[in-house]
C-alpha cells in the first residue's frame, strides 16, 4: 500500500460551484434558502477541511417542494408525450457527458471517492440514461380476455403515480440519484430528492444542470438537511405517492413506519453483508483482485460489498498470500489524485465506527493480517484508514455478521460447497454475493443455493439496468433496473368497456 497526494486543480466550473457562500435548496426551478435560514457544513474527507455550507431544510421546506412537484405533475409536464420525455433524457445524457468531469470533481471532494473510480462510472451512467430513455416509449398496458357476459372489452393502462420522494445515500449520490431521476422523467412523475447531509453537493448541482437542459420547473426538486427532519417529513408526507430509498436497514425501518400515513409503495435498497465464495478450482489471478476490490472499492462503502470472503480450505494459505501481495498495489490517498485507488471514508464518525470493528475483531479472536490503523503523516487530517484484512474469522463474529461499511475484509475458510452455502445464508441480509470457480456446475450450484438478490460468477459488482438488481431478507425489496423498476413509478388502471 502506498499513499498519494492531489495531482491536479479543479476545473473552472467545479471551482465556481464550490466557491458559493451557501448552497441553497432547489425548488420549482430556483435556488432558494431554507425557510429557517439555517445551514449545515460539509467537510472534504481527504483533508478534514470545511468544503461548503448548504441549506438545512426541514418540514416547511419539504412542504414547499412537494407542492411544487404536485403542481408540475398536474401542469404542462403531464402533456409531454413519450417521445418528448425520451428526447429530454437523451439531451440530458449529452449534457452530462460534457459536464461529467465537473461533477466527479465535486463528488470526489464532497464524499471522498477517488476521481479514478468516478471516471470509470461514466459508462454506467450513460447506460442508465439510455435505459430510461428506452423505457419512456415502452410503457404499455394490455388488452385482456374476460368472463363477463355480453360485448365487453377489457384492458389495462399504465399511468404515472405522481410525486416520488427520493432519499439518496452518501456513498455515491452522483450516479445513484439517476435510478430515481431516470424513472421519474421516463414515467412522467415528479420528484422531491433528499440527499444525505454527508454528501449533498452533486445532487444540487445535477438539479441545476437538469433545469438548464430543459427539465421543467418543479419536476425535480432537492431539499437538503438532516434526515430526522427533512427525510422523515418527506417519507411521512401524505401527498408523496411513492418513496425510493437507499441506505441502512435501520433507517429503512423508520421509512416504512413513516410511509404508513398514506400506505406508500416503497423501493428499498438496504444493508448487506455479502459472501464472496472462492472455490479451490478458482483462477486466483482473477479471484484475488476481484475479491479484494469487491471490498476496497469506494473504501468498502458499498451496500453489496463482498466483505465475507469464503475461501475453500485447500487454497486458504495461497489465497491469503496472494491477497497480501495485492494489497501492496493499492494506492490510498487524496480523492483528487488520479493515481489513488482507495480514498478516505466519509467522515470522522464513520472512521471511528470502522476502527471500533477492528477492535471487536481482535477481541473475538480474529487475526489481523493487514492494516487496522488510521493513516497519519500527510493524510493525517483526512479520514483515511488502512485497508484491513482479518484471517481466522468465523461467521459468529461481529465483523462477519454486521455491516461495517468500511475497508475491512474477513477471510472465512470452508470445506465443501454445502458448508459455503450455509455460511453465506447465515445472515439477516441478502443483497449481493459471488462465486469464483472454473467449473460451471459448481458455480451454478452455489448461485442456486445462496439466498440473495444478486449473484456474480467470476466477477464482482457488475450492474446493468437491462438485467436489474434487487435485495431480499433485511436488504430490502423493489427492483432497480428492468421493467420492474418502472412499476414503482406507475400504477395500473383496469378498464371495462361495454360496447
Amino acid at each position: 500500500m502506498t499513499t498519494t497526494q492531489p495531482d491536479f486543480a479543479l476545473n473552472e466550473q467545479a471551482q465556481s460551484f464550490l466557491s458559493r457562500d451557501v448552497h441553497h435548496l432547489f425548488i420549482d426551478g430556483q435556488s432558494v434558502p431554507a425557510a429557517s435560514g439555517q445551514t449545515l457544513t460539509t467537510a472534504n474527507p481527504s483533508t478534514g477541511e470545511i468544503l461548503a455550507r448548504f441549506a438545512s431544510g426541514d418540514r416547511a421546506d419539504v412542504e414547499r417542494a412537494v407542492l411544487a412537484a404536485r403542481k408540475a405533475f398536474k401542469g404542462e409536464w403531464s402533456t409531454w408525450t413519450a417521445y418528448e420525455r425520451q428526447a429530454l433524457l437523451n439531451r440530458i445524457a449529452q449534457v452530462l457527458d460534457q459536464r461529467f468531469e465537473e461533477l466527479i470533481q465535486i463528488e470526489a471532494m464532497d464524499m471522498g471517492a477517488p476521481v479514478s473510480r468516478l471516471r470509470n462510472t461514466k459508462p454506467s451512467l450513460m447506460k442508465m440514461l439510455a435505459f430510461f430513455a428506452s423505457q419512456a416509449t415502452t410503457i404499455s398496458g394490455e388488452t385482456l380476455m374476460n368472463g363477463i357476459p355480453g360485448n365487453v372489452t377489457t384492458m389495462t393502462l399504465k399511468a404515472p403515480v405522481g410525486v416520488i420522494g427520493g432519499i439518496i445515500p452518501w456513498n455515491g449520490p452522483l450516479n445513484s440519484q439517476f435510478w430515481i431521476i431516470g424513472a421519474v422523467l421516463a414515467s412522467g412523475c415528479t420528484a422531491v430528492l433528499k440527499p444525505a447531509s454527508e454528501a449533498s453537493l452533486s445532487v444540487l448541482r445535477v438539479a441545476e444542470i437538469l433545469h438548464e437542459a430543459g427539465v421543467p420547473a418543479g419536476v425535480i426538486n432537492v431539499v437538503t438537511g438532516p434526515g430526522r427532519e427533512a427525510g422523515h417529513a418527506l417519507a411521512a408526507h401524505p401527498d408523496v405517492d411513492r418513496i425510493a430509498f437507499t441506505g441502512s436497514t435501520q433507517t429503512g425501518r423508520s421509512i416504512i413506519e413513516a410511509s404508513t400515513v398514506n400506505i406508500k409503495k416503497l423501493q428499498l435498497e438496504l444493508g448487506g453483508k455479502s459472501a464472496d465464495i472462492v472455490c479451490a478450482d478458482a483462477d486466483l489471478d482473477k479471484a484475488v483482485p476481484g475479491a479484494a476490490m469487491g471490498v476496497f472499492s469506494n473504501s468498502g462503502q458499498i451496500c453489496f460489498a463482498g466483505t465475507r470472503v469464503l475461501v475453500q480450505r485447500p487454497i486458504v494459505e495461497e489465497f491469503t498470500a496472494r491477497l497480501l501481495a495485492f494489497m501492496e498495489t493499492l494506492r490510498v490517498g487524496n480523492s483528487l489524485d488520479s493515481a489513488t485507488t482507495m480514498g478516505p471514508v466519509i467522515n470522522q464518525a464513520q472512521l471511528d465506527t470502522v476502527l471500533s470493528y477492528i477492535d471487536a475483531g481482535r477481541k473475538e479472536g480474529a487475526e489481523l493480517l493487514y492494516g487496522g490503523q488510521r493513516l497519519g503523516d500527510d493524510l493525517g487530517n483526512g479520514y483515511f484508514m488502512q485497508p484491513s484484512i482479518f484471517g481466522g474469522v468465523t461467521n459468529k463474529m461481529r465483523i462477519a455478521r454486521e455491516e461495517i461499511f468500511g475497508p475491512v475484509l474477513s477471510i472465512l475458510p470452508f470445506d465443501d460447497l454445502d458448508e459455503a452455502v450455509a455460511i453465506a445464508n447465515d445472515s439477516e441480509y441478502g443483497l449481493g454475493g459471488a462465486v469464483w470457480s472454473e467449473n460451471l456446475s459448481t458455480a451454478l450450484r452455489v448461485v442456486h443455493g445462496v439466498h440473495t438478490g444478486t449473484m456474480w460468477v467470476n466477477c464482482y459488482g457488475h450492474i446493468d439496468p437491462l438485467v436489474g438488481f434487487s435485495g431480499t431478507k433485511m436488504s430490502g425489496y423493489g427492483s432497480k433496473g428492468t421493467a420492474a423498476h418502472m412499476d414503482n413509478y406507475l400504477y395500473t388502471k383496469s378498464v371495462y368497456i361495454q360496447l
